[in-house]
C-alpha cells in the first residue's frame, strides 16, 4: 500500500492542493484533480483484479480519501461516493462496466436521496414502471446527486417493479447520458462547493429491464450490504481528513504567530493550547475507530455492524466540534479564506446531514444494541 499512497500524496502535492482554494471559492467541480486520480488508477482502487482493478481492501480505500479530503474537501467526497457506488457495481454490475471503472474510464456515484423522502434513502418514493418491449421506464426527483454532471452513471433507487413484492427498493445502473434525465445547475452551498450535488429528475427515463442490479425489491439488502459499510467508514474517513488537515494548520499557526506586545508565541498562551490539545485528543480518538471499525470488518467481528454505524456519526460530530476549536483558536485570522481553517469548518458540518443523518445513525445503533432490526416499526 506504500507505493499506492506515495503516488498519492504526489497527486495531492502536484493537482489537488493548488486547485482546492479555487474549486471552494466558485464552486467548481475539481476537474483537474478528479483527471489526475484518474490516471493513476484511482478509480480503480477497489475493483476486482479480475476486471483490471486494484483490488484493494478498505482500508486502503480509508486512507486514500482521508488524504485526499484533508487536502480537498470537495474531491474527497466525489471519490467516496464514486467507491460506494462502486461496491454495489462490483457485486452486480455488468462487467464492461466494471472494466471501465476498473481502468479509470467510468465515474459513478449514488442517486439515492429524494425530495418526497428526503434523508430517509430506505424509503424512495420514486418509480420504476414496465412498458413494452422488455423497457423500464423510472419517474424520481433525486435531490442530492454527487457529481451529477461529470458522472457517466448513477447507482438509482426506486420503487420495485412489482407492486406485491416485500421489498421496498429496487436499484439500477442509469447511465447519465440517458434522455429524460434533468440536472440541476451548479451547486451553490456553504461547503463542499466543488462536489457537484445538485438535483436529478427523471421523466419518463427509458432504460433495458436487465439494467436492474440485482432482483426486484432486493435494492435496500444489496445497499445495506455493500454500498452503506462503504459509505459509512468512508465518511468517517472524510471526516477524518478534514481533522487531521485543520488540526496541522491550528499547530502551524500557534507556533509561528506571536503576541508581540509580549514577546510571546501564540502556542504559549495556556487557554490556547488546552483548546488545541482538545483537537488532537479527538482526532486521535476518530483515528482509533476508523483503525478498529476497519479491523472489525476484516475479522468479520461480531461488533462489526455496530462499528460501522458508530463511526459516521461519531466523527461527523467530531469534525464539527474540532472545526469549531479552530475557529475559536484563531480568532478573527481563521475567517481569512488562506488560513484554511474557514473552509474545514464549512465541510465539515456536510456529513452531519448527509443519509443517514447523525441522528438516523443514532437510532439504527440505539436498535442495533437493543436487537432491534434497524429499520421499520418497534413494537
Amino acid at each position: 500500500m506504500s507505493q499506492i499512497l506515495d503516488r498519492l500524496d504526489e497527486i495531492i502535492a502536484s493537482a489537488i492542493v493548488p486547485e482546492a482554494i479555487e474549486v471552494d471559492r466558485v464552486g467548481a467541480f475539481p476537474a483537474s484533480s478528479m483527471d489526475a486520480l484518474k490516471a493513476a488508477g484511482f478509480l480503480g482502487l477497489i475493483s476486482s483484479t479480475e476486471v483490471g482493478g486494484g483490488g484493494k481492501d478498505m482500508e486502503c480505500a480509508a486512507e486514500v480519501v482521508k488524504r485526499v479530503s484533508g487536502a480537498c474537501g470537495s474531491t474527497g467526497m466525489v471519490l467516496l461516493m464514486h467507491y460506494s457506488a462502486t461496491a454495489i457495481l462490483e457485486a452486480h454490475g455488468p462487467k464492461d462496466v466494471r472494466e471501465a471503472i476498473a481502468v479509470g474510464d467510468h465515474l459513478t456515484t449514488l442517486a439515492f436521496s429524494e425530495q418526497g423522502s428526503r434523508s430517509h434513502f430506505w424509503a424512495p418514493v420514486g418509480t420504476a414502471s414496465e412498458t413494452d418491449g422488455g423497457i423500464v421506464a423510472l419517474d424520481a426527483k433525486k435531490s442530492w446527486v454527487t457529481a451529477a454532471a461529470a458522472a457517466d452513471s448513477y447507482v438509482w433507487s426506486s420503487r420495485p417493479l412489482a407492486q406485491d413484492t416485500d421489498g421496498v427498493m429496487s436499484l439500477w445502473l442509469v447511465p447519465t447520458s440517458t434522455r429524460g434525465l434533468e440536472v440541476a445547475t451548479q451547486f451553490d452551498g456553504l461547503g463542499l462547493r466543488g462536489n457537484g450535488s445538485v438535483p436529478v429528475t427523471a421523466h419518463d427515463v427509458r432504460i433495458p429491464a436487465d439494467a436492474r442490479l440485482g432482483d426486484d425489491g432486493t435494492g435496500l439488502e444489496i445497499a445495506l450490504a455493500t454500498a452503506l459499510p462503504c459509505f459509512l467508514l468512508l465518511s468517517g474517513a472524510f471526516g477524518i481528513g478534514l481533522m487531521e488537515a485543520v488540526t496541522s494548520e491550528v499547530g502551524e499557526f500557534l507556533a509561528t504567530q506571536r503576541l508581540e506586545h509580549i514577546d510571546e508565541r501564540l502556542i504559549a498562551q495556556p487557554l490556547s493550547r488546552i483548546d488545541y490539545a482538545r483537537m488532537r485528543v479527538s482526532t486521535d480518538a476518530a483515528i482509533a475507530l476508523l483503525r478498529d471499525t476497519v479491523a472489525a470488518i476484516a475479522a468479520n467481528r461480531d461488533d462489526a455492524v455496530l462499528r460501522v454505524l458508530e463511526i459516521k456519526a461519531s466523527v461527523a460530530e467530531s469534525a464539527i466540534a474540532v472545526t469549531d476549536l479552530a475557529m475559536k483558536i484563531c480568532g478573527g485570522a481563521a475567517f481569512r479564506k488562506e488560513l484554511g481553517v474557514e473552509r474545514r469548518f464549512r465541510d465539515a458540518r456536510a456529513s452531519r446531514v448527509m443519509a443517514p443523518t447523525t441522528d438516523a445513525l443514532l437510532d439504527f445503533i440505539g436498535r442495533a444494541i437493543s436487537g432491534l432490526p434497524l429499520i421499520g416499526p418497534v413494537s
